[in-house]
């Protein structure tokens, strides 16, 4: 029964259909005829005048009709024609438009909408709250599903903006310091994209599409910020030492390699490993050692 239901509503959804409307120039033309019929109709007045008062009427009436079917349709704006509250179709083409009277008109924007939401928080994917904003980029493609589907579809898109913001940023940790996942800092344009797929899915029951998304803004919450700025930063101090044993290293096994072959010095294991332990202490000192001469014999 709910899968019925389901589909049942699926089919109920509006789609959007070109509308029967006529050139506004053309109109423009019949309108000024009946002016002029009416105006030469006053001159039968004196010869004629049942038939002047007829063509007069006949002729204020053409002109009222006509004039009240007039609208004016600039680029990248559509209007939805209903009659009585029923769908009749949407008419795109842009200039001076003529309908019958009794037909209803809504004009809606196609042009692009630029929105920036608002700062969110949000708990990534180990659990660390964050704050979030995104900014979206979107455009009505169907004024049907925009217009009959949807109460306010521009309450909705701010709705469904929130909400897939939410969902993306709980999707991902906020950074990865080993550099073995997507994350919401160091994935920019994988994110966006997912991001942009989410909100495409999630509004396109009301006739609209996303051309870009991205985050505007991506920190850590107040509360945790100051903790994981620390937490980086001991991170990068232990990277920065492990590289700089890691060179140490090489270069003390360079240096022994050396007075080897070249037969500079013949060291035990003793003077090897003390010669070891005061290289290592100058390359990876944080201070300048103060050298201190040995004026005796080496042993």
């Amino acid at each position: 029964m709910v899968e019925s239901g389901t589909r049942n509503t699926a089919l109920t959804l509006s789609r959007e259909h070109g509308a029967t409307t006529s050139s506004g120039y053309a109109m423009l033309l019949v309108m000024l005829l009946a002016l002029a019929v009416g105006g030469g109709a006053l001159a039968l007045i004196p010869t004629a005048p049942a038939l002047a008062l007829v063509t007069i009427v006949v002729a204020t009436l053409v002109f009222l009709f006509v004039a009240c079917g007039f609208y004016m349709q600039q680029p990248n704006q559509a209007t939805a024609i209903t009659l009585f509250g029923a769908y009749k179709g949407t008419d795109r083409t842009t200039g001076l438009r003529w309908l019958m009277p009794w037909l209803g008109r809504k004009k809606v924007s196609l042009r692009a909408n630029n929105m920036i939401s608002e700062r969110l928080k949000v708990n990534d994917l180990r659990g660390n709250p964050i704050e979030i904003a995104a900014q979206v980029v979107w455009r009505v493609t169907d004024t049907a599903q925009a217009l009959f589907d949807i109460d306010d579809y521009k309450a909705f898109v701010i709705v469904q903006i929130e909400a897939a913001v939410r969902t993306i940023g709980a999707r991902y940790p906020y950074d990865d310091y080993e550099h073995q996942e997507v994350t919401l800092r160091g994935n920019h344009d994988q994110v966006g994209a997912e991001l942009r797929a989410e909100l495409i899915e999630r509004l396109q029951t009301a006739g609209i599409t996303v051309d870009e998304c991205g985050f505007t803004h991506l920190a850590y919450a107040p509360e945790i910020a100051g903790a994981m700025l620390r937490r980086q930063q001991a991170q990068a101090v232990v990277a920065a030492r492990a590289t700089l044993v890691e060179g140490a290293v090489g270069m003390v096994e360079m240096a022994l390699d050396l007075l080897s072959k070249k037969g500079v010095v013949e060291l035990d294991d003793e003077r090897r490993a003390a010669m070891v332990s005061n290289l290592m202490v100058v390359l990876c000192g944080e201070r300048d050692t103060q050298p201190v001469v040995n004026a005796g014999t080496l042993y």
